[in-house]
């Protein structure tokens, strides 16, 4: 089949889920009358395809090797209904397949140089985007995520540091939840490459996981994007400016911010334990400092 990197998706999935994909991409031409299929180099859980349908025009065909993660996104966009999200126009749950729309230029909120402009932008996202799911008991809730991946890193005997500030952010999300009581519809994964521009100058959002708590629990995967590949003074301030900014913004004060940012941090990196990837302690800790004001 053309348009599509047979290589890498075994690579990545093995060749089971290849098989799975190149079965469910025939099926899906046919039935959805799809066209121009052409492969995104991007893997993580689903394999991405542009494609062209006749009925809905530029899509994108997501395959995934999950389909409760499929059931999740495509619940939460179905709830959101677009508005500031894509739409979702076909779904095949069963076999982890959706058929959304596709945001054009689609060029990422990363691309804006000016760190003001970001902040602003999405804080001007954040005001009034969440709602209440209308059924929150198919979600997880933000808390479960990360009760979940701390008992994963308790079993990590190689990661016992990591571990160790992943219960400590486990104790300080309680705390959150506890003055933070919202339920609402979350993201989950609310940063710079799921904010596309769209034609009409609007950011549009994709990819939402699907999760289920209060709003504040959206912002610090935003700010864990704004980290810098060294830690220096320079960072140091830059910081600073982010949760400074964002406390005015979206009046949530600073030391909630920096909780926040370091519980999502642990979070980050215990997944990464999880993925067979290398956790970066050096941000754990940074954020740890931050949060204690030890910096």
């Amino acid at each position: 089949m053309s348009g599509i990197n047979e290589s890498k998706i075994m690579a990545h999935f093995g060749a089971g889920f290849l098989s799975k994909v190149l079965a469910d991409l025939r099926r899906c031409t046919e039935i959805w009358n799809l066209s121009g299929i052409e492969q995104i180099d991007y893997y993580s859980v689903n394999c991405i395809f542009k494609c062209v349908s006749n009925k809905y025009g530029l899509c994108i065909l997501k395959i995934g090797a999950d389909s409760s993660e499929s059931a999740n996104e495509y619940h939460i966009l179905e709830e959101y209904k677009g508005t500031r999200f894509c739409n979702v126009y076909e779904a095949d749950i069963s076999n982890g397949i959706l058929l959304i729309e596709r945001i054009t230029p689609g060029t990422q909120l990363r691309a804006e140089p000016d760190l003001d402009k970001r902040l602003g932008l999405f804080s001007e996202l954040y005001h009034g985007l969440h709602i209440k799911p209308i059924n929150k008991a198919i979600y997880p809730t933000y808390l479960d995520w990360v009760s979940r991946i701390t008992d994963y890193m308790r079993e990590c005997e190689e990661y016992e540091a990591l571990y160790k500030k992943m219960a400590h952010a486990e104790k300080i999300c309680r705390s959150l939840c506890e003055k933070y009581t919202g339920e609402m519809l979350l993201h989950g994964d609310l940063h710079h490459d799921n904010i596309l521009l769209d034609n009409y100058n609007r950011y549009r959002i994709i990819d939402p996981k699907g999760v289920v708590g209060d709003s504040v629990f959206d912002i610090p995967r935003f700010i864990l994007n704004e980290f810098d590949d060294v830690l220096d003074d320079g960072f140091y301030d830059k910081y600073m400016h982010i949760t400074r900014t964002l406390s005015k913004m979206l009046i949530i004060s600073e030391r909630d911010i920096r909780r926040l940012t370091y519980v999502e941090m642990c979070m980050a990196n215990s997944w990464n334990v999880e993925s067979r990837q290398k956790p970066n302690i050096d941000d754990v800790i940074f954020t740890e400092n931050l949060m204690n004001g030890l910096c």
